[in-house]
């Protein structure tokens, strides 16, 4: 579940969690609509026959994938704040991301954050920083790890 915010006092939130996320499927018809989508149609991600004779043994899911469902998992999933009077939020950018493990077609991932700072730009607009990290099923290294920002409006 989201953090519930108290934007009377923001920084008595800094560094709690903000929330983890149900499992989401990576499937193959994911990635490869993905590459479609992208242009990106390297073999290690949409040739399950040739990707076998690589390190990874099989196709892979582009990290850009892995990290663009971070806006399901914030909208939709239960990862990230709750401010009251909240009216939109909008990407403001990423900090510090780094793919640290591979993601094979058909795993499960999750995403899970905590709050790294917590400002008021201007009334009623405050910018949020959160450390995410995208969990894959049944592997102990994370598939990435980001710093994102987001600004929310309320009103």
């Amino acid at each position: 579940m989201s953090l519930k915010i108290d934007t009377s006092d923001l920084q008595s939130n800094v560094g709690k969690d903000c929330g983890t996320s149900d499992w989401f499927e990576i499937d193959q018809q994911r990635i490869n609509d993905f590459a479609d989508v992208t242009k990106d149609h390297q073999f290690i991600h949409v040739d399950p026959e040739r990707a076998k004779d690589t390190p990874f043994g099989g196709t892979i899911a582009h990290g850009y994938l892995t990290l663009s469902l971070l806006a399901y998992f914030m909208q939709y999933g239960g990862v990230g704040v709750d401010v009251p009077n909240r009216t939109m939020g909008v990407n403001y950018g990423l900090d510090k991301l780094r793919f640290l493990q591979p993601v094979p077609a058909g795993s499960k991932v999750r995403a899970r954050a905590k709050l790294v700072e917590a400002t008021e730009k201007n009334p009623g607009q405050y910018l949020f920083k959160l450390e995410v990290t995208v969990d894959i099923e049944g592997f102990e290294k994370p598939a990435l790890i980001a710093e994102t920002l987001t600004m929310v409006f309320t009103g």
